[in-house]
């Protein structure tokens, strides 16, 4: 079966390639990497087994549609078609880091290297393209949908995540803000605000409610994270600070329909919200701005 139809491949730069970007020549960086201690030849096996994977996926859908590859670099101001299938290949970050750039469009996610990555969003080997894809093309595929976060300034700006939002500052400094959360408000002095989605749930989330005693009660009543396509975000508040000013009661809790969450950023410089850990796709959050954090409309699906 041969369509005009276009398939759309996301990638990402390997840990090789990020080092020879890093020090100019494969021998300057295999130096580097070798007087630590470490083994320059696993990075570059890495490598060529990804570009193998990527090579071989690539053959597949040439055979029956229009390929463009993409680096996700690009993702940010890529624009897809409605009509485009979605291939992405990596680690499942990567589907996370796609997912919000679209409109619906269901996302094929294939593991280049089962023996590295588990893969959790990533259901398909290499091998399996072929049949997938012909059963997207007849839109044939069941899919799962995923909910995604979303912050909205003031200004009118916004922001979608896949699985989480951080609130908070650009350098290991005090963000200071006030939550509002339904009808309780608060003062606030933190290292940050985590706003989880279901998918997200078993990641950064985890990461902070294991180490805050105050919610350890609630991580333990809840070790499997929530469902993917939950209608609520939670957060969670990164190292609350007690004072005069500032208070650590609402630290923990669900996002819902009828209670948004909000915070208006007290910080003159330095603050901003970014989401699934893509740093240089970031809104400002300083003095003046004011933070909704809710589900998003949109949502993502996820071929399964």
């Amino acid at each position: 079966m041969s369509t005009d139809r276009k398939v759309v491949l996301i990638t990402r730069k390997t840990r090789y390639e990020e080092l020879i970007e890093q020090y100019n020549t494969e021998s300057q960086a295999a130096f580097v990497i070798e007087s630590r201690g470490d083994s320059f030849k696993e990075y570059k096996q890495e490598h060529s087994e990804y570009h193998d994977a990527i090579y071989d996926v690539s053959k597949s859908i040439q055979q029956c549609c229009r390929l463009q590859a993409i680096d996700r670099l690009f993702l940010p101001n890529f624009i897809f078609g409605k009509d485009d299938i979605i291939v992405v290949i990596g680690q499942d970050g990567l589907v996370a880091n796609a997912l919000k750039y679209l409109q619906g469009q269901a996302v094929i996610a294939i593991n280049p290297d089962p023996t590295r990555y588990d893969g959790m969003l990533l259901p398909f080997r290499v091998e399996e393209i072929k049949h997938v894809l012909q059963d997207a093309l007849k839109d044939k595929c069941d899919t799962t949908s995923i909910t995604m976060a979303e912050a909205q300034l003031n200004d009118g700006q916004r922001l979608l995540a896949v699985n989480d939002l951080f609130i908070g500052p650009q350098l290991q400094t005090s963000a200071r803000y006030e939550l509002s959360i339904g009808e309780l408000s608060e003062m606030q002095s933190s290292s940050g605000v985590i706003v989880s989605t279901g998918l997200g749930s078993t990641g950064w989330l985890r990461s902070v409610m294991t180490g805050a005693r105050s919610v350890l009660d609630v991580e333990n009543r809840d070790p499997e994270g929530f469902s993917w396509d939950a209608d609520f975000l939670r957060y969670v508040v990164r190292e609350p600070f007690p004072s005069n000013v500032t208070g650590t009661r609402l630290t923990y809790g669900d996002i819902n329909e009828s209670d948004s969450l909000q915070l208006a950023s007290k910080m003159g410089q330095g603050g901003v919200i970014f989401s699934d850990g893509m740093l240089d796709d970031y809104l400002e959050f300083n003095s003046g701005s004011i933070a909704t954090i809710k589900t998003a409309k949109e949502q993502g699906n996820l071929v399964c």
